[in-house]
């Protein structure tokens, strides 16, 4: 059913979660782990000059380790797995990785933002991947987020 699988990354801790999940319905479907962390060029847009080329390296390396980390998971288990680190807005940037490689399904996480707090940071990417893609989404709540 699933031969291709998304998980996308930010770094932080919500990953265990998701890779909880993600990984068992990847492996019951024999299907190829891809692990995507999206450099926000929003982020590096705003820095300039030395600063702007700084942030920059110091985010690919954070994406480096975030799909180390979920490439080195899914291995574990006997699983294909294909990583990418790549720079634009990461809800579109990871529709366009999805529609660009076949994926099947996206597994990501989630934080559990509060309504105030979206409305603060405009949505949250989670949202914006489950409200543009045209195939199945999981969200993971991470388990440790306040109700």
């Amino acid at each position: 059913m699933y031969d291709d699988i998304l998980i996308p990354t930010d770094g932080s801790e919500t990953i265990a979660e998701t890779l909880a999940h993600g990984l068992p319905i990847a492996e019951s479907n024999d299907a190829t782990v891809h692990s995507l962390y999206v450099v926000d060029s929003r982020m590096t847009a705003a820095a300039t000059g030395e600063t702007s080329t700084d942030l920059e390296h110091s985010l690919e390396a954070e994406g480096d380790d975030a799909v180390a980390a979920v490439e080195d998971a899914a291995e574990q288990r006997g699983l294909d797995t294909v990583s990418d680190v790549q720079k634009g807005t990461p809800a579109k940037t990871i529709l366009e990785y999805a529609d660009d490689h076949d994926i099947d399904l996206i597994v990501i996480g989630t934080r559990g933002k509060s309504p105030r707090e979206k409305v603060t940071s405009l949505g949250s990417v989670s949202e914006r991947v489950v409200d543009n893609a045209s195939i199945p989404v999981f969200v993971v709540r991470d388990a440790g987020a306040d109700a």
